[in-house]
């Protein structure tokens, strides 16, 4: 199948370069003419593991390409797949889909022959049906049909999640469309990854709901490891003791500062929108969002408490600044509130990521980065471990104790059993615990 990738960003980039490596041939569209001659050199715009190689594999085999020049690109595809950004809105949290409705409209003019569109961005249940319309004024001759075909890719583990996927979801009714599509992950049929189809309403749909349920897990499990705190529990018994039940399920168990990146926020904001929108009140999510916003400050607080309540003068050193392991995100990270908790109440910051720096320097200030996990211990009244990136996971804490000025760990990511830390002559705080 020929496709067609309009967006070379995280999604668009990583869909494009799996679908090349089962063979399709795959051109990335992009406007920035920048990312677009990296890409050519093979120089990453994201960090994501593998996909340098990736992309440089089937760059060679000549069944990825990429280019600033849409209308070509479109005209000989079979599919074309919108995979632009769909960032929240100021204001009303809902997405902002100005990117998309441009993409249609590009597309609707350059098309050719019987072409399946894909939205493949993270969209509000009726994009399909808008974009379907804005094909169709623009161009009313064009032969096509509009297909949601939601990614449920997590970042530091995409490449992975595109080939062995839980489940892909096709939503559309046209026959056409979806023997093309059919066409189109078939390799992954032959793995037995299922493939569902459904409403294009139900797909957009999927793709929210799925989201919004796993930022309520995490949120769960953060309020039960407080609880867990006040009365003495080790949250991670309780977790394997209901994640062993089948019909909960022990993924998504793991306390920690609380949800960021670039998918929970966004997407459970424009959850609620929609709701609203459509008179449907969704009152958990609201409650999710809330205590998810509320949890990341409430972490930098836990910090204050372990340095005796105040932070005034003294210099705490934070490991990790990504939202999570594997990326360079920085999006909606919890390192943001817990940081500025901190510089609110007077305290200076050395901080150190193996990734993320470069992306953290445009949303924090005031920060001496480090080149390493020691020199950012080095003379703090603190070491706080906020992103559990596999660097962390086995760290000299003899060589960290006398680096630090006073021998305080909170671990917020429960990386070092408590014993081990205490033995090594560290105050240990962990989350849940």
């Amino acid at each position: 199948m020929k496709i067609t990738m309009i967006g070379s960003g995280y999604v668009g980039l990583v869909s494009g370069a799996c679908f090349a490596d089962f063979g399709h041939d795959v051109i990335c569209v992009d406007k920035d003419e920048a990312k677009i001659e990296a890409l050519r050199a093979g120089r990453m715009p994201i960090f994501e593991p593998g996909l340098d190689h990736l992309v440089a594999k089937n760059v060679a085999a000549a069944r990825l390409s990429f280019t600033t020049d849409l209308a070509p690109a479109v005209a000989g595809a079979d599919a074309v797949f919108i995979a632009v950004g769909t960032p929240s809105r100021r204001g009303d949290g809902h997405a902002d889909l100005a990117y998309v409705y441009a993409a249609a409209e590009e597309i609707a003019a350059a098309i050719q022959g019987f072409t399946v569109v894909v939205d493949k961005s993270t969209v509000p249940v009726g994009t399909g049906d808008e974009v379907e319309r804005i094909i169709r004024a623009t161009n009313p001759n064009a032969d096509f049909a509009v297909i949601s075909n939601p990614e449920f890719l997590r970042e530091g583990a995409a490449i992975d999640d595109f080939k062995r996927p839980d489940r892909v979801v096709i939503g559309g009714d046209d026959p056409r469309a979806l023997e093309i599509m059919r066409q189109i992950y078939r390799p992954l049929v032959i793995g037995r990854s299922p493939v569902i189809e459904m409403s294009r309403r139900g797909a957009e749909l999927t793709k929210y709901a799925g989201n919004a349920f796993l930022a309520t897990k995490i949120t769960f499990i953060n309020e039960i490891a407080d609880l867990c705190e006040k009365v003495g529990a080790d949250v991670y018994e309780v977790a394997r003791g209901i994640g062993l039940d089948n019909r909960i399920g022990s993924k998504f168990l793991h306390p920690g500062p609380g949800y960021g990146g670039s998918c929970f926020p966004k997407d459970t904001l424009a959850l609620l929108k929609t709701a609203t929108d459509y008179g449907a009140p969704q009152r958990i999510v609201e409650t999710v969002v809330a205590v998810n916003n509320a949890r990341k400050r409430a972490m930098g607080e836990k910090v204050i408490d372990a340095l005796d309540g105040s932070v005034a003068g003294k210099t705490v050193a934070v490991l990790g600044l990504t939202f999570k392991q594997n990326t360079d995100d920085m999006r909606e990270s919890p390192a943001i509130a817990i940081i500025e908790t901190l510089q609110q109440a007077g305290a200076r910051i050395q901080a150190y990521d193996p990734e993320g720096m470069e992306q953290a320097k445009l949303v924090l200030n005031d920060i001496a980065y480090c080149a390493n996990a020691y020199e950012t211990a080095q003379g703090a009244d603190a070491l706080v471990i906020v992103t559990e990136w596999d660097a962390f996971r086995a760290l000299d804490l003899q060589r960290l104790k006398d680096l630090l000025k006073t021998p305080i760990m909170v671990d917020l990511r429960n990386i070092y059993p408590r014993k081990l830390a205490e033995d090594a002559g560290f105050r240990y705080t962990a989350v849940g615990r």
